[in-house]
């Protein structure tokens, strides 16, 4: 199951992470928080498609609209926690400050987005499940982050976790394809989705406006002093992530 799949790489690259001393739980709270919110809808992502399997329709529903409330939360906590990096100066040095900034808050508007979308159409099932897919991909973006060896892919390697990403739609397009003979047009808007949001990433962050939020969102702190498009040293000690 592609729900199962997804929740095992996630959990692979945080573990991983954990297993190699760069994670710590000595992080800051939000931090914590922000780990709770994400995996907690991981959890959430898998049992709803189990409930549905086993057609458990009435639970389902009603932990739908908590999925709702939490994929809310998720997008404050997700963009507070990365601007709390680039203010501290602690974007990962395999990203432009800017860019992780601009790459982190899209991507969880896209998840957002796509999951809204989900909801609206939940009475059209065909349309609210291949749009989950799209939007829970979405979040699987650190964790391949985690996976891939992102130093060795300076300065691609923005592009290297989406391609990795890209891979849960193209399954539903293949399974798509093998049972029905043809794709969805639900698995188009959410790539479409997915795609735009890629290029606005690019977009956003290597131009004035990019500039500017950068700037607004580091103003007063050691942030400010990191050149927003410029690649950081790696650190001298060991790479604590999160913080």
């Amino acid at each position: 199951m592609l729900a199962i799949a997804m929740a095992l790489t996630v959990v692979a690259g945080f573990s991983l992470q954990l297993a190699m001393g760069r994670s710590s739980f000595a992080s800051p709270v939000h931090v914590h928080l922000h780990a709770l919110l994400f995996f907690g809808w991981v959890t959430l992502y898998v049992a709803q498609n189990v409930l549905v399997t086993r057609g458990t329709l009435a639970l389902h529903r009603r932990l739908g609209w908590i999925g709702a409330a939490w994929a809310a939360a998720m997008v404050g906590v997700g963009i507070y926690t990365t601007a709390n990096m680039v203010r501290n100066g602690t974007a990962p040095f395999f990203f432009e400050p800017a860019y992780f900034l601009v790459m982190n808050s899209l991507s969880v508007l896209c998840f957002a987005g796509l999951t809204a979308a989900a909801i609206i159409l939940r009475r059209r099932t065909d349309w609210h499940r291949r749009l989950h897919v799209c939007g829970m991909a979405m979040l699987t973006g650190p964790a391949f982050g985690r996976l891939l060896p992102m130093p060795l892919l300076i300065p691609h390697a923005g592009s290297a976790v989406f391609a990795a990403l890209m891979l849960w739609p193209a399954i539903g397009i293949a399974a798509d394809l093998r049972r029905r003979g043809r794709v969805h047009p639900a698995w188009w808007w959410g790539i479409g989705a997915m795609f735009a949001t890629q290029a606005a990433m690019t977009l956003i962050a290597h131009n004035p406006l990019g500039l500017a939020i950068y700037d607004a969102v580091t103003a007063g702190t050691p942030g400010a002093r990191v050149a927003p498009l410029d690649f950081p040293p790696p650190p001298a000690g060991p790479l604590i992530t999160g913080r």
